[in-house]
């Protein structure tokens, strides 16, 4: 397939997707935050997510990765193979799947288990695809360890826990650990926002890197020159508030 046909392909299909919360400590009172989301995202684009703080942009992300479930309409995600999922229907383990192999996330926050060394947080993604074969595990830390030397993780960090980093270390672990395996899909929610100019440079390096296989990127970024650097669209979320 061409760069044009590749450009075209759909990855993402939102169609009249709404989300409002339950607030039951308020008798149940509703807190409509989206409402009529229509979005297409296709492979080698990256869509910026633009507008005021608290107009759901995050809340968008975690409707395409299920963190949250939507309160009506469609969210289709085309794996590298077979038919499109259904987010908005699909049960866990078909979500586990998606996850795995289809959805990157890099979410304002790291997440990962206590007291596991940083070096394996990072190869993680790519462990789970090794099983218990010994070469393709050494093969998923020595790509880890080509990850965190790019992204500037002191060696001396590599076998402590991400825990006892600072946010900037802990953010690069993150981007590390979610865009090392390439998936077709790939959100990311502020990536940059505590870095250094060199580290945000390098981010900036790898989504281009991942637009230019043919990934389908949706993100949100705190500062013009990185959305300037990478957009190859924009979508203002304003547009997708709830109205009276």
């Amino acid at each position: 397939m061409n760069s044009q046909g590749m450009m075209k392909r759909p990855r993402l299909q939102m169609a009249g997707v709404a989300k409002h919360f339950t607030l039951h400590n308020q008798n149940g009172a509703e807190l409509p935050v989206l409402d009529r989301v229509d979005l297409d995202i296709g492979s080698g684009e990256c869509v910026v997510l633009e507008g005021p703080s608290g107009m759901g942009k995050s809340t968008l992300l975690k409707l395409i990765h299920a963190n949250y479930r939507a309160s009506a309409g469609s969210i289709r995600v085309q794996p590298s193979q077979g038919p499109a999922v259904e987010v908005t229907t699909a049960g866990p383990r078909e979500l586990v799947q998606l996850r795995r192999g289809t959805i990157g996330y890099v979410s304002q926050f790291l997440r990962v288990i206590p007291r596991v060394p940083a070096l394996d947080v990072v190869a993680e993604p790519l462990a789970e695809d090794a099983g218990d074969d010994p070469a393709e595990l050494e093969a998923a830390r020595q790509k880890a360890r080509r990850w965190m030397i790019r992204l500037r993780i002191p060696e001396r960090l590599w076998h402590l826990p991400p825990a006892t980093f600072s946010g900037g270390e802990q953010q690069r672990i993150n981007i590390a650990r979610n865009m090392i395996k390439p998936k077709p899909l790939l959100l990311l929610d502020e990536p940059t926002a505590s870095l250094d100019a060199a580290n945000a440079r390098t981010v900036i390096e790898l989504i281009l890197e991942a637009a230019a296989r043919g990934t389908a990127i949706a993100g949100i970024f705190h500062d013009r020159q990185t959305c300037a650097a990478v957009a190859t669209r924009r979508v203002d979320v304003a547009g997708f508030r709830s109205r009276p």
